[in-house]
């Protein structure tokens, strides 16, 4: 009987992955172990390996499209041998999987009407891809699957509404207006197609600035006490393996300021404010052109500062060589981006929802500032805190910020 290759359980309330890339295909032999594809979940991406030895006899799931714990993704067996008992995962349609027989030879799908429409010549097609082009009047013989096996997938449809043209029902093509928003592609222009950690980085800025109010107030802090420190003690962290970074000091000035305003370490709901009693702090880890993504220092108001020194570095270079769990990227309270080390000075940062606020931190600068009526050079940097308005007024934030500089500005 051949085995069937599961969405594994991968952490505490992950409920689906994205499948990122096939390692191997249809006909190639696996041995017990051996990694078999690639996931992703909460931008952390997870080789599943095979859960036996033999021949891929049939892969169900798509290269892009999400599916749920327990889905069957895959069956391996021996050479010509029959597959029963699978599931479809429709994925990005977020429907229900059901159940479906499948053959090697012959593919079958079956499924309450009310679930699902077959059609002889355009095959499986979901009730959400059914229900676009019920919308927009689709033919959906017209329209060109791009999934497995031909599938027409609720993006297929959308890109066909949006070429411009449609068949209804009865036949006669028509003509829709292009929407103003629709870019129209140059001559030369390169398409990069997103990636799933780019889809993921901008549905969730999309829905945080569409969730949150946002407000922005920005401060700037003398960091000589800081420098200064750092200096007399990065040859000793260095004893211990540990690389003394400005972002374990600006994790430790956030913890003071969480604790001087709890209020800040909390997330909206509509019955109230729900301040968090756990200190985790999110911090963003550029992957270069592939994006970020936001480890979380749990328990942060419990390290000294080598203990946090050693948690930012373990969680960048973990997150830098894609060795992240999913669940060192969940639970955060609040978050720290460092955009200075591209050379920014200040910016607005997007909220990490459902946080509160997040914290930028500038680039470092000698700069010119005056001291009690005299003049100086100091290293300056600015600190851009954008917070959730239904939370905290302007004075409330100011307040916590200036907690945060403060400690900065004092560290002994």
């Amino acid at each position: 009987m051949a085995t069937k290759v599961l969405v594994p359980l991968l952490g505490e309330g992950v409920e689906e992955v994205t499948v990122i890339k096939w390692l191997k295909k249809e006909g190639d032999s696996v041995n017990e172990l051996e990694p078999l594809l690639e996931v992703n979940t909460d931008k952390v991406d997870t080789e599943i390996p095979a859960p036996a030895s033999g021949t891929v006899l049939k892969i169900l799931a798509e290269e892009g499209v999400p599916a749920k714990v327990g889905t069957v993704l895959a069956f391996i067996g021996k050479p010509g041998e029959a597959v029963e008992g699978g599931q479809w995962s429709v994925g990005s349609e977020k429907t229900t999987p059901q159940p479906q027989s499948v053959t090697v030879q012959n593919q079958a799908s079956t499924a309450n009407a009310q679930q699902s429409t077959i059609n002889r010549d355009i095959g499986f097609i979901s009730p959400v891809v059914a229900k676009i082009a019920a919308e927009h009047g689709v033919n959906l013989s017209q329209v060109q699957g791009t999934g497995l096996n031909g599938r027409i997938t609720k993006n297929d449809v959308l890109n066909y509404v949006e070429s411009g043209k449609k068949t209804m029902d009865d036949g006669q093509q028509i003509t829709t207006h292009r929407p103003s928003s629709t870019v129209v592609p140059g001559t030369g222009d390169q398409l990069i197609k997103h990636t799933v950690i780019r889809k993921q980085i901008a549905e969730h800025m999309v829905m945080s600035k569409h969730t949150s109010p946002h407000v922005l107030t920005v401060m700037e802090a003398d960091m000589s006490r800081v420098a200064k420190n750092r200096s007399a003690n990065k040859e000793i962290f260095v004893r211990d393996g540990i690389n003394l970074t400005f972002t374990a000091y600006f994790m430790m000035a956030i913890v003071a300021g969480l604790k001087a305003y709890p209020n800040v370490n909390s997330s909206w709901t509509d019955e109230g404010i729900l301040v968090h009693k756990a200190v985790n702090l999110g911090m963003a880890t550029s992957l270069g052109e592939e994006g970020l993504i936001v480890p979380v220092i749990k328990d942060a108001d419990n390290l000294s500062l080598l203990a946090m020194a050693r948690a930012v570095n373990d969680l960048a270079n973990r997150a830098r060589s894609k060795k992240l769990q999913p669940e060192e990227v969940k639970g955060g309270t609040f978050t720290l981006t460092n955009h200075g080390i591209s050379g920014s000075l200040f910016a607005f940062p997007v909220i990490n929802q459902p946080q509160c606020g997040i914290l930028g931190i500038g680039a470092m600068q000698k700069r010119v500032v005056v001291i009690e009526d005299a003049i100086a050079i100091r290293p300056m940097v600015y600190l851009s805190f954008a917070f959730d308005h239904r939370i905290l007024d302007g004075a409330s934030a100011d307040w916590f910020l200036m907690k945060v500089k403060d400690t900065l500005e004092n560290w002994a």
